[in-house]
């Protein structure tokens, strides 16, 4: 797909997919820079920078929230093809923010509650993406994506706090109508999912017993952003309560 189509459809539905966005090669290459995090810096973090379903059970690390501390991952907010997607995207200049690493391990209840990300952000305007590469098989047996298609054109929707370390808050009136609406998006290793910061979407629990869903993802925000600090303090109010209320230790 040409870039000017891809545009024209990430306008018009909020979301995009870019197939074999990254080759094997790279892959490979980032792969094996994760699993190297995770064994050799992860067991030094305090727990609001490694989220687990059941931290008695390493195997069960389901979010890296900020991984640009380290040498490898900052080399990606470096100016790069995928900045350059997301200029081509937002319409303007923009800066990376830091990666992060996402899985729904096999086997657990861990459901991703509808939101949009910019009710995290408080940007205005809203020109802020996520891109969510797959770094496994992802269907509906897993816990793909789910985007209800338009939702960005239509502004933030009132969220709740939720139980879901990670994701702390979701939309407050999420039903059947939207339920009904949902596109879920399939992927392979390799490919990338773009969505707008106002896009609803939202994740089944991974039903399966054996296969993770492992993503890597980048939030671009453009240069004209402009935080909204009172909305922003309430989210952080909001989040400290949560991680406070599970007993998380930020030190």
């Amino acid at each position: 797909m040409s870039e000017s189509a891809l545009k024209a459809e990430y306008d018009r539905e909020g979301f995009v997919v870019v197939r074999n966005f990254l080759p094997p090669d790279e892959l490979a290459e980032l792969q094996a820079n994760i699993d190297r995090y995770i064994s050799e810096v992860v067991p030094g973090l305090p727990d609001s920078e490694a989220f687990y379903h059941d931290k008695a059970r390493p195997e069960t690390l389901k979010q890296l929230p900020r991984m640009g501390h380290d040498p490898y991952f900052a080399s990606y907010l470096q100016p790069n093809r995928w900045q350059e997607l997301a200029e081509e995207l937002i319409g303007e200049p923009c800066t990376p923010k830091d990666p992060q690493w996402f899985n729904k391990p096999a086997g657990t209840e861990h459901p991703t509650p509808p939101h949009q990300d910019n009710f995290y952000f408080c940007f205005k305007p809203p020109n802020v993406l996520t891109m969510w590469l797959a770094l496994d098989e992802v269907d509906a047996e897993n816990g793909c994506l789910r985007y209800v298609p338009g939702s960005h054109k239509h502004g933030v929707r009132p969220h709740d706090q939720t139980s879901v370390l990670g994701f702390s808050q979701g939309i407050a009136d999420y039903g059947l109508v939207e339920e009904s609406q949902e596109v879920e998006v399939h992927a392979s290793p390799g490919d990338v999912v773009i969505h707008h910061g106002d896009a609803i979407h939202r994740a089944d629990a991974n039903r399966s017993a054996t296969r993770e869903r492992r993503a890597f993802a980048l939030v671009y925000q453009g240069e004209s952003c402009q935080r909204d600090d009172d909305a922003f303090a309430r989210y952080q109010a909001s989040l400290q309560r949560q991680h406070t209320q599970m007993g998380l230790a930020t030190k």
